[in-house]
């Protein structure tokens, strides 16, 4: 995907005029989407549990649900439409594998409206949230689909292998079809909860070619920043020695599960909670205000996704931290880091190759976002394992000592500071 935004984008849409995706709107997108995931999950109810085979990623599962109804469907006020469901039963293992229970995926898609979401991406994709903040739905162009399709067997068996990850999990791939166009959906999991304020968001390639957010996005209530704005605004995310070492291990398989598959451009979504800013603001729901009850799909927290020896992993998601994962700045300011990596639906194909051809004859080819996939995890991971996340070294007692020191007398001198979260003003 090409947005910025994958699991977890920025805030609600305020666009006084809908949203219109290839010639429907986005309320009627979101109505025969909860239809037809309400149609096709109470029917799998009905087909007994068995393993799944590999002919089972290739079924495809067709309804026609007409306005006025039939003896199978609902009548609803939207245009006629037809819904296809891809490898229902394959992804009904999956979710069960992340105990994600029928009711309750139901209930989270179709219970309450769809919250729409904005994109600071390039995509044209639109994003819809589910009001208990379990699940992102994102449109997909074909290609991406069909990218997601080969994908699944293989993808599946290392998430099936490895459930503690921060690649995207996908729950179910979906397309309505109306007025002869055909609008591909997944459902995946929510990397960035409402209930704690973003103060700082960023989506990192660990490129710096064009790697700034627009003015156009810096001008948003809560931006998405890229590389370049975080190499501006911030000295690095502290971890303590364990945690540090769970989470590149965690993005080092990842990358290596990614490389295998031909996968490039990917990003990491970053959002960055100030504890310290958080209690000065006197808020704690972030959003709009509203607090969803605590995740309850397995391994979905960012504490929960890292690899850890079984205890940086074993964080029980509570209302005040909601799974993220404890870090520092460099001033000693505390954090939660909530992240995943989204934007996998890109393989190296002949267009990328192209693209970076022409790139890399007019720019440096090495700082451009686009670039085969074993220079593009190296390059990703050492971003991120250098400049991004920093260890907490045990041993520097004097530099945590000055950093408490510094902290408590909020660096008292009269020279421009950073502000809560130790990031400078643009």
């Amino acid at each position: 995907m090409s947005s910025a935004t994958e699991n977890g984008v920025g805030g609600s849409s305020n666009n006084s005029r809908e949203k219109t995706y290839k010639k429907t709107t986005s309320s009627t997108l979101k109505g025969a989407i909860q239809l037809g995931i309400g149609y096709t999950v109470g029917n799998l109810t009905s087909k007994p549990d068995r393993d799944v085979l590999m002919q089972d990623f290739y079924v495809v599962e067709s309804v026609f649900l007409p306005s006025e109804g039939s003896n199978l469907t609902p009548a609803h006020h939207y245009p006629d439409f037809r819904f296809k469901t891809y490898a229902p039963l394959a992804f009904r293992y999956f979710r069960e594998l992340f105990g994600i229970k029928p009711d309750d995926y139901l209930y989270s898609i179709c219970k309450e409206p769809l919250i729409e979401l904005s994109n600071p991406g390039a995509s044209s994709s639109l994003f819809f949230l589910t009001s208990d903040d379990e699940f992102i739905i994102k449109t997909v162009q074909h290609k991406e689909a069909e990218f997601l399709q080969k994908l699944l067997p293989g993808y599946y068996m290392n998430l099936n292998q490895n459930p503690r990850t921060l690649l995207p999990k996908f729950y179910g791939l979906y397309c309505v079809q109306s007025g002869g166009m055909n609008i591909r959906v997944v459902v995946m999991n929510n990397v960035l909860p409402r209930s704690l304020k973003m103060h700082y968001k960023y989506d990192l390639k660990g490129s710096t070619y064009k790697r700034r957010a627009s003015r156009k996005e810096r001008e948003k209530s809560c931006p998405t920043y890229k590389d370049l704005d975080f190499q501006d605004m911030h000295e690095g995310l502290y971890f303590d020695t364990e945690t540090y070492n769970a989470l590149i291990k965690t993005l080092q398989r990842d990358c290596r599960v990614l490389e295998s598959f031909k996968i490039m451009d990917y990003s990491l979504l970053l959002g960055v909670h100030v504890l310290d800013q958080n209690h000065r603001d006197g808020n704690v729901s972030g959003g709009d205000g509203k607090r969803p009850v605590g995740q309850r799909v397995l391994y979905s927290t960012a504490m929960e996704s890292i690899q850890g020896d079984g205890k940086a992993a074993e964080a029980i998601t509570t209302d005040d931290t909601m799974g993220g994962i404890p870090a520092r700045t460099n001033r000693g300011e505390k954090l939660l880091i909530f992240l995943g990596i989204i934007d996998i639906l890109q393989s190296y194909r002949f267009i990328k190759k192209l693209e970076h051809s022409w790139k890399a004859l007019v720019y440096d080819g090495d700082t451009v976002s686009v670039h085969r996939p074993g220079f593009y995890a190296n390059r990703f991971l050492k971003f991120m394992s250098t400049r991004v996340f920093r260890k907490i070294q045990s041993d520097s007692g004097s530099l945590q000592l000055h950093l408490q020191f510094c902290h408590s007398r909020e660096c008292s001198s009269t020279a421009p500071q950073p502000d809560a979260g130790g990031f400078m003003p643009l």
